[in-house]
C-alpha cells in the first residue's frame, strides 16, 4: 500500500540477502563478531557507483513502456523535485578539469563512448582511465603514488569530485575510504576507516560502498554491514546518519537494510539502494520522499533519471538492468538469459548520451555499453569471463564514470 509518506510497503516482507563473494582474500571476522561473519558469507559484491554525464535527451526514451496515470503523476512529482537545482556557473565541467590535470588530450567523440571512461578495477587493485579505442591512458596507483605505509586494496568505486580535482574511492573489503588528489603526482590526501579492521565505532566502517565528495565538502558513504549511510566532515567526524549500526530493518528513514548505494542528487537529496529489494529517495533534509520495491532482491546503485524514473542494476546471475517508475513499474529492461549478451552480477548502470547505458558486468570481468533501443551491447572493455591485468583485461570491475 502507499502510506502518507509515499513509502510503498509490503506487509510482513523481509529483505533477502543474496550471496556475496569474498574470494579476493580471507581474514578474521574482527570487531563485528558473529553478525558480521554471517553477513560476510551472505553479501558477495562490491558495488560502484558513479555520477554520470547525462543530457536531457539521453533518456528521453526512458519511458518507452506503459505506465498508469498514478505512475505518471508520481514520476512528474519526482522530476519536479529533480529540477530544483542550483543554476550552473561558468566553471569548467569536472571531466574537463580532470582531463587537464592528468594531461589527457581531447578523446575521440564519435562512436558510443563520448569521452574517457574511469574504471574501478577492483581485484587488480587499481583505477584506470581508458579511451574509446581501448587504450589505458592513466593508472592509479603508479610507482611512487603511495606514501610509506599506505595501502590501496580493492577499489570498489571511483567518483570525481564536483570540481574534478580529486576522486573518492571505497576499498570495501578493506573497510576504508580515501580521497585522491589528481595532478602530475596523484596521491591520497584523506582517509577514513581502519584498513582490514571492520567496526561501527567512530572512525570505523564495515564494507563501505559508494563514497562521494559532496559540493559542501562532506563525504557520504554507504556502510553496508552497519546498515547506515554516513555523512563525514573533513575532520573525520560523523555529522549525520541515515540508519544506525545494528538496526538492519527496512523501515526508512528510521532504519535501512544493507545499503549498497547512496547516489547524490542535483537537488541535494540522496538515492539510497538497499540490498533486499528497495530504493529510497530522501530530500536534502533527510526526509523520506518515497521507498519503492525493485524487480530484484539484490538491486545495486540506483540512479535518478531526468524524467523522474530510476535506473537500477540487478546483481544477479543472469543479471539485469531496469528502468522503473517511482511506484515500481518496469518501463524498460535488459536481461538476456544466456549467450554473450547476458550479464553476470552487474553492479552499476548509468545513462550516457545517445540512448546508451554503461554498466559494469562484474563477474564477466568487463564494462559494457548497451544501446537501449536495440537492447544490444555495442562496446566493451575486458574479455568476457576472463579476468586479467594485461592490456584489455579487467578483474571484477565494479565502478565506472564517464569523463566527457
Amino acid at each position: 500500500m502507499l502510506t502518507r509518506t509515499g513509502q510503498i510497503c509490503v506487509p510482513g516482507a523481509k529483505p533477502y540477502r543474496a550471496p556475496r563473494d569474498r574470494t579476493r582474500r580471507a581474514r578474521s571476522p574482527g570487531v563485528a563478531g558473529n553478525v558480521r561473519a554471517v553477513r560476510l558469507a551472505l553479501l558477495t559484491r562490491a558495488v560502484l557507483v558513479t555520477v554520470s554525464v547525462v543530457s536531457a535527451a539521453a533518456l528521453g526514451a526512458c519511458s518507452a513502456g506503459r505506465e498508469t496515470q498514478g505512475d505518471a503523476a508520481a514520476r512528474a512529482r519526482s522530476a519536479s523535485v529533480s529540477a530544483a537545482v542550483v543554476a550552473p556557473d561558468d566553471s569548467p565541467a569536472p571531466g574537463a578539469t580532470t582531463a587537464r590535470l592528468l594531461g589527457l588530450p581531447p578523446p575521440p567523440t564519435s562512436g558510443p563512448l563520448p569521452g574517457y571512461l574511469l574504471i574501478a578495477d577492483r581485484d587488480n587493485n587499481r583505477i584506470i582511465i581508458v579511451t574509446p579505442n581501448h587504450r589505458v591512458v592513466w593508472t592509479f596507483p603508479a610507482a611512487g603514488d603511495l606514501a610509506s605505509g599506505q595501502q590501496f586494496m580493492g577499489p570498489d568505486d571511483a567518483f570525481l569530485s564536483p570540481d574534478g580535482r580529486s576522486l573518492t574511492t571505497n576499498e570495501e573489503f578493506s573497510d576504508a575510504i580515501a580521497q585522491i588528489a589528481l595532478g602530475t603526482h596523484p596521491h591520497i590526501v584523506w582517509q577514513y576507516g581502519h584498513p582490514d579492521t571492520p567496526g561501527s565505532a567512530p572512525g570505523y566502517l564495515s564494507h563501505p560502498d559508494d563514497a562521494y565528495l559532496l559540493p559542501d565538502g562532506r563525504i557520504v558513504v554507504a556502510d553496508i554491514i552497519n546498515c547506515r549511510v554516513l555523512f563525514l566532515d573533513r575532520a573525520a567526524r560523523v555529522v549525520r546518519s541515515i540508519g544506525h549500526a545494528g538496526d538492519c530493518a527496512h523501515e526508512p528513514p528510521r532504519a535501512i537494510s544493507s545499503p549498497n548505494g547512496d547516489t547524490p542528487l542535483p537537488d541535494g537529496g540522496l538515492l539510497v539502494t538497499e540490498i533486499g529489494g528497495w530504493i529510497d529517495r530522501f530530500d536534502r533534509a533527510g526526509r523520506l520522499l518515497y521507498s519503492v520495491p525493485t524487480p530484484t532482491s539484490y538491486p545495486s546503485d540506483a540512479q535518478l533519471l531526468p524524467d523522474g524514473n530510476l535506473l537500477v542494476a540487478g546483481f544477479n546471475t543472469p543479471g539485469r538492468i531496469d528502468v522503473i517508475t517511482p511506484r515500481g513499474h518496469i518501463v524498460w529492461s535488459y536481461h538476456p538469459s544466456s549467450g554473450p549478451s547476458a550479464l553476470d552480477r552487474p553492479s552499476l548502470a548509468v545513462p550516457l548520451t545517445g540512448g546508451i547505458v554503461a554498466a559494469t558486468d562484474d563477474w564477466h570481468h568487463r564494462v559494457v555499453l548497451i544501446d537501449r533501443a536495440r537492447k544490444r551491447i555495442v562496446w566493451q572493455y575486458g574479455h568476457t569471463g576472463v579476468p586479467g591485468r594485461a592490456r584489455g583485461y579487467l578483474d571484477k570491475p565494479d565502478g565506472l564514470q564517464l569523463i566527457g
